[in-house]
This record gives C-alpha cells, sequence and structure tokens, in this order.
C-alpha cells in the first residue's frame, strides 16, 4: 500500500522534525512510545475507513449462461454447421435434422386440408338440398294424409274398400318416416355449419391446427443459435439420432452476454449505492484496471432462505458456533472506455474489485493505487514447475 506508507513516512517526518531536529517536543520515552502509538492508530483508523468508503472485494466472478441444446423433434443429424469454441450469432444454425419424415407429414395435412375445405363448401349445397329433401317429404306426407281420410269416408259409406285405408294407412307411416329422417339430415348440416371456431368450420380449423404443428416441426429440424455466443461440448456428428430429452442435450451454448459478481462482507455494504463507480482487477488481464459501475446490491443468501418440506427446521446443536456469515453479491456492469472495444472477459474469469462510494472522496486514491497494484500483481505466476 504505496499511499499508506507515504502517510505514515509523512507523520514520522513530522516526529522528527519536532521532536528530533527542532526539539520542540522533547524526544524521551513517553513521546516516542506515542509516537509509535499514534503511527498505529493512523494505519489503523485509515484502514478501517478507506473499507467502508471505498469497499473491496477479493472475490469476482464472471458468468455466462449456459443453454443446454435440446432438440424439439428426433431424427438423425444431418448436417453439424458449427465448431466449438466460435462465435455465433443469434438465429444462426447450429445443426439440422433429417426432415423428410416432417415435410411429408406437411404434405399429408396440406391434401387434408384441401379436401376439408372442399368438403365445407358442399355443406351448404347440402344445406339447401336437405331443405328441398323435406319440403318433398313434407308434401308427400300431406298427400297421404289427404288420401287416408278420403279413403276412410269412402269406406265408411261403403263406396270404397277397406284395402285402400290399409294402404294408405302404411303410405301415411312411411312419409312421416321420411320427413323425420328429412328433418335430421337438415338438422346434421345445420350443425356442422355452426360448429366454427374463427372463420372455419370446425374440421378445418382442426386440420390447419395439425398443419401448422406440423409445419412447427418441420421448422424444429432446424437447430439455431438461442443468443450471440459460443457452443461449446460440439461432439455431436453427422449420423448421431437425437430425441427430445431434457437430459441428453445435442451440446452446451454459452451466451455473450455476462453478469460481473462481487462478493462483499456483509457490513461492507452500509455506503454502496446503484450508480457507485467501481474498479476491477482480473487475474486474466494482467496490468488492467476495468472500469465498471454498481448496477444494484443482492440482498439475500442461502443463509436466509428455508426450503419447503413437512418437517421443523434442524437448528445447530448447542454446544457447535454459529457458522460464518455468507457474503452478499454486488452486480457490476461494465463501462467501456476509449482503448476498451477489443476487451474480452472469460467466463469464469476472476479477480478482485473496489467500489468508490460518496463518502470521503479524498481516501478514494489510496484504493486506486491498491487495485492497480493488485492489477500488476497478477503477472505474477507462482508455481514452481
Amino acid at each position: 500500500m504505496p499511499v499508506l506508507e507515504i502517510i505514515i513516512g509523512g507523520y514520522a517526518f513530522l516526529v522528527w522534525l519536532f521532536c528530533i531536529k527542532l526539539k520542540i517536543i522533547p524526544w524521551n520515552i513517553k513521546t516516542q512510545v506515542g509516537a509509535v502509538t499514534g503511527a498505529l492508530a493512523l494505519a489503523a483508523t485509515i484502514i478501517f475507513t478507506i473499507n467502508v468508503v471505498t469497499p473491496s472485494s477479493s472475490d469476482v466472478r464472471v458468468i455466462n449462461h449456459v443453454v443446454e441444446v435440446i432438440p424439439r423433434v428426433q431424427g438423425t443429424v444431418t448436417r453439424v454447421a458449427v465448431e466449438g469454441n466460435q462465435l455465433i450469432k443469434k438465429g444462426e444454425v447450429l445443426l439440422e435434422i433429417d426432415n423428410t419424415p416432417y415435410r411429408l407429414k406437411v404434405k399429408e395435412l396440406e391434401a387434408k386440408l384441401a379436401d376439408a375445405t372442399a368438403t365445407s363448401k358442399t355443406l351448404w349445397q347440402d344445406l339447401d338440398s336437405a331443405k328441398s329433401n323435406l319440403i318433398a317429404a313434407q308434401a308427400h306426407l300431406d298427400l297421404m294424409s289427404k288420401r287416408l281420410g278420403e279413403s276412410r269416408e269412402l269406406a265408411k259409406h261403403g263406396a270404397g274398400p277397406q284395402f285402400d285405408v290399409e294402404s294408405f294407412t302404411t303410405e301415411v307411416k312411411k312419409a312421416e318416416s321420411a320427413v323425420a329422417n328429412a328433418k335430421a339430415g337438415e338438422a346434421k348440416i345445420q350443425t356442422k355449419l355452426e360448429g366454427v371456431v374463427g372463420p372455419d368450420l370446425a374440421s378445418v380449423a382442426q386440420i390447419k391446427a395439425q398443419l401448422e404443428a406440423a409445419r412447427y416441426d418441420l421448422q424444429s429440424t432446424v437447430v439455431r443459435a438461442p443468443a450471440d455466443g459460443y457452443a461449446v461440448n460440439v461432439s455431436v456428428r453427422p449420423g448421431n439420432y437425437l430425441v427430445s430429452m431434457p437430459f441428453k442435450p445435442a451440446l452446451s451454448f454459452v451466451e455473450h452476454e455476462q453478469r460481473i459478481l462481487a462478493f462483499f462482507e456483509q457490513n461492507e455494504l452500509r455506503y454502496v449505492n446503484p450508480g457507485d463507480k467501481a474498479e476491477i482487477a482480473f487475474k486474466s488481464l494482467p496490468g488492467d484496471v476495468v472500469h465498471a459501475k454498481v448496477d444494484s446490491i443482492v440482498w439475500a443468501n442461502g443463509q436466509g432462505q428455508l426450503v419447503q418440506g413437512g418437517v421443523v427446521p434442524n437448528t445447530p446443536a448447542e454446544y457447535l458456533s454459529a457458522p460464518l456469515p455468507q457474503k452478499y453479491a454486488v452486480k457490476l456492469t461494465i463501462e467501456p472506455r476509449e482503448g476498451d472495444e477489443n476487451l474480452f472477459i472469460p467466463m469464469g474469469a476472476r479477480g478482485g474489485a473496489a467500489i468508490y462510494t460518496d463518502k470521503l472522496a479524498a481516501l478514494h486514491l489510496l484504493r486506486m493505487v491498491m487495485i492497480r497494484a493488485q492489477s500488476k500483481v497478477n503477472y505474477l505466476v507462482l508455481k514452481l514447475h
């Protein structure tokens, strides 16, 4: 901490100037003890103060979302369009599955739709025909009823045979049955015409929905990138048979969008607010300091969560010490500056960070020097092989 050393050095110079050089203050055992105590108190005050007004974290993590790419449809892979660890734009093709069965299914449903559409157009003609049949059947019934009445009148006066009465009675029953059948036929057609979904009859709408689903399945035989990012673990090859199972992904896809989280002790964040400036020193970027700002503070951790269940939460035994408090995460957002256009921060990168609050801005210089010193230390590779 060079700045802290400068302050302590300045303090030591003042002690030398007033106590030894100018001898304004006597240099004895009391002043010697006081000078050392004052130096320690000054150093402790500075350190404890900057830990609050410019808190630092040695646990910064770069997190990328990983999508397990699982095809919606099953089939044989015909083409793998990407190689691993290459930047891919959203919507670009990752792989293709044999679309033959899905293409044939679409053609089959297109034919059924054409047939159902033509059938629906003839229903109005069928309805007119059914109404005409009902009118004819009703007229025949009226005629037979009239002839039955006349034959009964003649038979009553002995002017006609009983056979005619029996014959016309049978004809009336046949005509009544024909009228009933004509009414049932008309009602059946009318019911079909009343069963509509939107502008289409139910039969047509059903096939249209099946055709839309089949086209979606056909489209799904081409698997595309869900976002900008990188395909990793690309072990699938043409000829592999893929199934739509959550435990059998075709490949893993790392999204380009990142989240940077810095973890702080619970009592360090009292003055931190969204929008505060921050600086990060990543191990993967030795010598560089990345500028950022506080996006938000995640005021939650796993120690405050109770898992839903039917048992009473278990508490530590009386003789066991309480677990150490977990840290809170602060989400940081990178603020690119001139020269940072090609800045690359790999997934899983670690490092340290400092946040500069609006309190005691004069002490921010100390933390700035510390974070820059840490970025220089990142050049060191501390291993013996």
